[in-house]
């Protein structure tokens, strides 16, 4: 591998990351510009001045033959192109050899979001483990990120005003969201056994440790096969929150404020899943 390309993508990661993106899009654009740099590498090419447009073609060809998705390929493109704007950025080039290069069409996978008979099974398999299904009905019952979560604090629930602060994370703004009667309950009964520690992250491991946000997908998805859900995934909680709060009548703006959208309009693509729904203006947040 080019060692001068390698260490621009060493700074071009530290860019990403002083610049508050998200971790795992740091990472991920991070190894795909690792990959396309050990391809130039098999072609001789180490210079960013020596790469053309006819070489990332023939990356996103490469990539075709190896069966990655479209969805994925185009991410490769994306991380790719803001590599070489970075690379002008800081004066190493004058042209982006990456702007040309067209995204592969793909069909986007609509959001997975769980019946009641799914998550219902999904909280009766957990029942006996206290944490994950805090875990489990939290995410469910307040639509937060599981990265948000895992980062979740002692001090940001305040169980007197049913009410949990989630605190601003690499770029999206801090907010509150209301914690209902069933959150709250399988908090409170977590939080009876939950280890002393000076760690106070509210989630933590055997060890008093964190609960990394790896570990908490890994411990889910034994529950969903427990609880018979084929493709189950964590992210279909917070599909399902917003689904429903939809379908129960919560106005888009302020589903939008709950689950942190940057954009309404990536609510707006949830109007979509619910074949008839009753949007009264009421404000309701109903439990799942």
């Amino acid at each position: 591998m080019s060692e001068l390309l390698n260490n621009l993508r060493l700074r071009f990661t530290e860019h990403l990351r002083t610049s508050g993106r998200a971790y795992a899009t740091v990472i991920a654009y991070s190894k795909d510009v690792e990959q396309i740099i050990q391809f130039l590498a098999e072609k001789g090419k180490t210079n960013p001045s020596d790469v053309a447009a006819e070489d990332i073609e023939e990356f996103k060809e490469l990539l075709k033959k190896q069966r990655y998705t479209g969805k994925s390929i185009s991410r490769k493109i994306n991380s790719i192109k803001s590599f070489f704007r970075f690379l002008i950025a800081e004066n190493m080039l004058t042209e982006n050899p990456a702007e040309i290069i067209v995204h592969p069409k793909y069909d986007l996978v609509p959001p997975r979001v769980l019946s009641k008979l799914e998550y219902r099974a999904l909280r009766d398999a957990c029942r006996s483990d206290v944490r994950i299904y805090a875990i489990v009905e939290v995410l469910l019952q307040t639509g937060m990120r599981i990265s948000e979560l895992s980062a979740l604090q002692l001090s940001e629930i305040d169980l007197e005003r049913n009410v949990i602060l989630i605190k601003a994370q690499n770029s999206r703004e801090s907010r509150k969201v209301p914690l209902n009667a069933a959150a709250k309950l399988a908090l409170e009964e977590y939080l009876k056994v939950r280890p002393r520690a000076r760690e106070k992250t509210v989630f933590l491991t055997k060890t008093c440790r964190p609960f990394l946000v790896r570990n908490i997908r890994t411990a889910i998805d034994r529950y969903f096969r427990l609880a018979g859900i084929k493709e189950g995934r964590v992210n279909d909680l917070r599909h399902t929150f917003i689904i429903e709060q939809l379908k129960a009548g919560t106005p888009l703006v302020y589903v939008s404020q709950l689950v942190g959208h940057k954009r309404i309009t990536t609510t707006e693509k949830y109007l979509k899943l619910i074949e008839a729904p009753d949007m009264n203006p009421s404000v309701r947040i109903e439990e799942l």
